[in-house]
């Protein structure tokens, strides 16, 4: 991709679905697997990408369980995710462990189909590492994904925002810390986000500092009057 010189890694940036949203693929160039991030929307579109970069789909990373990113019953709509996505390429799902519960309860998959990760583990997707992050606060397992010098975010942190925490399951105060957490990432990170809400796709966590006022919150008292 365009923004990123490491000749080994495979970072994809896919907006999809009437949301924005965003799905990543993300693996190894000399072995050609991929894993794909927040699969939702239009299965098959997504698999027959896949299909002609001729990767090798070899998993599937959940930020959140919410349906607009994996699937399953929303607004009196019924969104394809990872049910669809395991029904015509059986793979694993990999959730963080507090996030497991409300990944089954959407997609109606079961605990053989998920594996629960914690903040800290990786995964090999060929010569490529993927780290998991705990970021809480939209949900409570929410979770990053750092690659190399990549973080794929999800709903935590938005180019110009934050994940609401205004939803069942939400909390204000592990928001705060969730973005204590990743503004301390270097300034070169690249970060990717779960939607398309910003004034670009895409930016360093530099830039992000400097014009993502959520980040500039330096204390509990001030982030509770700033969230109202």
């Amino acid at each position: 991709m365009p923004w990123t010189e490491d000749s080994e890694l495979i970072i994809e940036q896919i907006e999809i679905g009437p949301m924005q949203n965003f799905t990543y693929l993300v693996g190894c160039r000399s072995t050609r697997e991929v894993v794909i991030v927040d699969p939702a929307w239009d299965i098959d579109r997504l698999l027959a990408h896949v299909a002609e970069k001729d990767y090798q789909l070899t998993g599937a990373l959940v930020t959140h369980y919410h349906p607009d990113h994996i699937g399953g019953s929303f607004a009196r709509n019924q969104i394809e995710g990872l049910a669809e996505l395991m029904a015509k390429s059986p793979v694993k799902a990999y959730a963080h462990r507090a996030e497991v519960g409300g990944v089954k309860k959407v997609t109606g998959l079961s605990d053989s189909d998920i594996a629960a990760v914690d903040s800290g583990d990786v995964l090999k997707v060929g010569e490529v590492e993927v780290e998991f992050l705990h970021t809480p606060g939209h949900t409570p397992g929410s979770q990053c994904f750092r690659i190399r010098n990549t973080l794929v975010s999800g709903d935590t942190l938005f180019i110009n925002g934050c994940g609401r925490v205004d939803l069942p399951g939400s909390n204000s105060e592990d928001m705060y810390h969730s973005l204590q957490k990743l503004k301390a990432l270097p300034d070169d990170t690249l970060l990717l986000p779960g939607h398309n809400y910003g004034h670009v796709p895409n930016a360093t966590m530099g830039e992000t500092r400097r014009q993502n006022t959520y980040l500039a919150v330096k204390d509990m008292a001030t982030w509770r009057m700033f969230m109202g």
